[in-house]
């Protein structure tokens, strides 16, 4: 599986551009489908913010992209549907977009649903994450970023070897502060990126590459 791991989605051209790269052709040629999970373990999130993710509203307009097709997958629908009817949808999409919430909740519903078996056999396949839809992708989030109360820790998929800290410096959470990213890695223990919205994480066969026309640092272990 291919990576685009972001802090706020398709923000910029550089970041758009590392996604067509990813894909191999233009995304009006590309099928999607949005996975919205994460938002429902996260307490400030609900219906009309995954509604504005799906429709492809500020600030992550990546649902709203000129893909030749465009639908929602709810992981935590999929054990009662059978994967005999699933798994087929996402192996017919060229992209998973993947929206932010809380990454413990969608890690859970990953594995019970069966998606994360699914992802190494999914080689051509772009995962495009927003923030948890990111973080799900790492070893561990960090305390600070667990908001689901059923978590029984921060882990994650440790589908990569590096931690991510999002939103550095947005203006709606001051407290993301490149301070607090260095001691939260200090906690995490492992290679970690802090990264802001104007910046993305394109991981590919194993190679690491950071897209940004914003701020980052990655972080010492």
């Amino acid at each position: 599986m291919k990576l685009l791991l972001t802090s706020g989605g398709i923000t910029n051209l550089s970041i758009q551009s590392a996604l067509v790269e990813l894909l191999g052709k233009r995304v009006a040629e590309c099928s999607a489908l949005c996975i919205p999970t994460a938002q429902w373990g996260h307490p400030m999130c609900g219906p009309a913010s995954v509604r504005r993710f799906v429709v492809g509203d500020p600030p992550s307009p990546m649902c709203s992209l000129s893909w030749e097709s465009m639908g929602v997958l709810e992981l935590a629908t999929l054990p009662s549907v059978g994967e005999e009817r699933w798994v087929p949808w996402v192996r017919e999409a060229d992209v998973l977009l993947v929206d932010g919430g809380d990454a413990t909740y969608l890690c859970h519903w990953m594995q019970q649903s069966g998606l994360a078996a699914l992802l190494p056999s999914l080689p051509e396949t772009v995962w495009v994450g927003v923030s948890a839809g990111s973080m799900v992708m790492t070893p561990r989030i960090g305390e600070d970023f667990v908001e689901w109360p059923s978590a029984p820790d921060d882990r994650t998929l440790g589908v990569v070897d590096f931690s991510i800290f999002p939103h550095l410096g947005h203006e709606m959470m001051p407290e993301n502060t490149l301070a607090k990213a260095e001691r939260w890695a200090v906690e995490i223990g492992g290679p970690a990126y802090a990264i802001d919205d104007q910046t993305a994480i394109k991981v590919t066969d194993g190679a690491v590459e950071v897209v940004s026309e914003g701020q980052w640092k990655q972080l010492a272990s």
